[in-house]
């Protein structure tokens, strides 16, 4: 069972999940995001059709077919190396101060986007994208409703961006802590009568520099960008969780699709991380959702690790151009 555990010094939680190391590397140090890096070849790969014998049985599936079986168009399934599993626990009332401990609780899924070994996210027809943000939904949904606190849904694209498996996956990590990282955006996006996600798409209507895409959801560089071509998409509908999004998904999945193909255009095919940041479960808090693209560009040193403060080599403006050029 993964446990997580208290960093005194930043009151962050961690998880210590030992298993997660005999995950099958498939994809080889030195390959780029797009390379075939497949010692193995589509016959043991567990996420192609007819390989559906190789993971754990479905939890759900779109297109047709019998569960177990091809006729797939998504497909999801439980990891095999999960970083979080079980049901809800909470804190060892008998912890030492300085071991505070609780087990990791939750549940970890794998999407696997298309049946096509060979496309990425950025790859998919629009329809196909808006197809897969609707199955990352109906399952954030379902863990809401059954009382997990929090859904953390993530693409990693590329060996660079933690990907083991090469066939196009994303995953859905449920748990029953509160990250840190979204409490904090929490705490911040709705400043008075204002939500600062609705105000910086509001300023793109009268200065575009940044913006990579638009409709009725809006990609674009931020201004604070701590890394070289990070990207931020919202959708204009303020709403404050993933779990439930409707209208708002097909303008999302388009403009998510055309920027992730302009980014491979324009940086040959880089590797990124992608997560879905949702206001968790508890009291009740103003947010507006929203989903963030750091492509791995860059290798945070010292002076990052030490100070919590990310250096970031490109202008947004100048990703920005780049991108909308591409």
């Amino acid at each position: 069972m993964p446990e997580a555990r208290r960093d005194p010094l930043t009151g962050r939680w961690v998880i210590l999940a030992p298993g997660r190391a005999r995950r099958p590397d498939t994809i080889g140090p030195g390959k780029g995001a797009g390379d075939e890096a497949r010692p193995h070849g589509r016959a043991d790969c567990p996420f192609c059709p007819g390989n559906e014998h190789l993971t754990p049985p479905e939890i759900s599936r779109t297109g047709s077919g019998d569960p177990g079986g091809p006729g797939w168009r998504t497909r999801v399934v439980p990891n095999r190396y999960p970083i979080v599993g079980g049901p809800a626990a909470t804190a060892d009332p008998g912890a030492e101060p300085l071991r505070e401990r609780r087990p990791a609780t939750g549940a970890h899924e794998v999407l696997v986007l298309s049946p096509d070994h060979g496309r990425s996210l950025g790859d998919l027809d629009p329809g196909q994208v808006v197809e897969v943000l609707e199955v990352m939904r109906d399952r954030a949904r379902f863990h809401a409703d059954a009382g997990r606190i929090f859904a953390q849904v993530i693409v990693n694209h590329g060996p660079a961006g933690g990907a083991s498996l090469p066939h196009p996956h994303a995953q859905i990590i449920v748990g029953d802590l509160q990250p840190a990282a979204v409490v904090g955006e929490v705490a911040r996006v709705a400043t008075g009568d204002r939500c600062l996600v609705c105000a910086e798409l509001e300023h793109h209507r009268h200065d575009a520099a940044l913006v990579v895409g638009s409709t009725e959801a809006e990609l674009w560089c931020p201004w604070w960008s701590g890394s070289a071509f990070e990207m931020l998409l919202a959708p204009r509908l303020h709403r404050a969780r993933f779990e439930d999004a409707d209208e708002e998904l097909p303008a999302l999945g388009h403009v998510l699709q055309d920027g992730l193909a302009r980014l491979g255009r324009a940086l040959a095919d880089p590797p990124y991380n992608l997560a879905v940041h949702s206001r968790p479960a508890g009291p009740a808090a103003d947010f507006h959702w929203h989903l963030h693209v750091w492509p791995r560009l860059q290798r945070d040193g010292g002076f990052e690790l030490g100070t919590g403060v990310l250096v970031n080599v490109v202008d947004p403006e100048h990703a920005a151009a780049r991108l909308r050029e591409a």
